[in-house]
């Protein structure tokens, strides 16, 4: 007999249940047609969570996330939320830290029926497909922090382990895609950037058939702009990856259709849209559904093996943005349900 597989739906807060509805109406069309067997939970989080039970992040919803087989998660904050006690994004950072998703990976995708958007010249975005491999649960920002009054210090710590893990998911995603890993680090100063080279050396060792190089942070945010389609797995550490990645959604010139995934290493998946929840668009029916639509395909893809459905849905939405059928922040007037309905058509 096999188990049902269980989805954990977190739609949060502003725009975050209505572009959740849009990526679980997808999920369901593509799942009838390739008989995949799920069942959604839904679950309150963020300001959500506030709400109903005065925190982001409430123990059943917690204990759900832990119980499912991958989690699906929309968008968190609003301003009415702001002076709460716990705000919506600790709640985040609290799943983060429990459920040890140690890797976020946020593909970086240039649609030809998005071009026009880009802040770059057509000729510098032709061709742009990469993926940044970040690591989430350790570095400065998990680090010690004194303030004092006339000086401070912030503590930035990785451990030989913390480094293997992660250079590694970026070997193993490199090696379905071009067969690069570029490692980013700063090791002509930084002592955990001498470590993370070394460790990255190493592990490369294990992947003869993907090649790997070495960039300097500041080297690489240069490239990123100058000659962004000669990246295919970007690797780095926690605040380099901070930078790096929203610098990389940049270059689409929209945030409206990047997903992103979290990974442990043996816990459930969280997939999500890398956009904020929108409190000023919420409940007008006009948010772009495309993040958390791709969001659902990397879940497929990621957490289900399932390469045709991911396929699949990917090919709908690029077919539909190729046929010129846009929501408001894309320049078109679809609205959500509009936009949503023409991709699975598409599928």
């Amino acid at each position: 007999m096999t188990l049902t597989t269980t989805i954990v739906a977190l739609a949060g807060d502003g725009i975050g249940p209505e572009i959740m509805e849009a990526g679980l109406s997808v999920l369901k069309a593509v799942a009838e047609i390739t008989n995949f067997d799920y069942s959604v939970q839904a679950h309150p989080f963020g300001g959500a969570g506030i709400d109903v039970a005065c925190h982001p992040l409430p123990a059943s919803t917690l204990e759900a996330t832990k119980e499912a087989d991958a989690i699906l998660l929309a968008a968190i904050g609003s301003p009415q939320y702001d002076q709460a006690p716990i705000r919506p994004e600790q709640g985040l950072l609290a799943l983060r830290k429990e459920l040890n998703l140690y890797a976020n990976i946020r593909p970086v995708k240039i649609y030809d029926a998005l071009k026009h958007l880009s802040p770059l010249k057509e000729e510098r975005i032709q061709g742009v497909d990469f993926v940044v491999v970040r690591e989430l649960t350790g570095g400065i920002y998990f680090g010690e922090h004194i303030l004092e009054e006339d000086q401070a210090r912030d503590i930035n710590d990785y451990s030989v382990e913390e480094v293997e893990r992660i250079v590694r998911k970026a070997f193993e995603i490199a090696r379905g895609r071009r067969k690069k890993v570029t490692s980013i680090d700063k090791q002509n100063v930084l002592a955990t950037s001498k470590l993370w080279r070394r460790v990255a050396d190493r592990v490369a060792q294990d992947f003869p058939d993907v090649t790997l190089e070495h960039q300097l942070v500041d080297s690489a945010a240069m490239l990123m702009i100058t000659n962004p389609s000669r990246f295919d797995v970007i690797v780095t550490e926690n605040l380099f990856g901070d930078i790096l990645s929203d610098e990389s959604s940049v270059l689409s010139g929209t945030l409206g259709v990047m997903p992103s995934a979290s990974h442990s290493e043996s816990g459930p998946s969280m997939y999500e849209p890398i956009h904020g929840s929108a409190p000023d668009i919420a409940g007008q029916g006009v948010a772009n559904p495309v993040s958390m639509i791709l969001s659902v395909a990397m879940m497929m893809r990621e957490s289900f093996n399932r390469e045709e459905d991911a396929s699949r849905i990917e090919k709908a939405v690029e077919n539909t943005l190729a046929a010129g059928i846009f929501t408001r922040d894309l320049g078109g007037s679809a609205s959500t349900k509009e936009m949503t309905e023409e991709i699975i058509k598409r599928l």
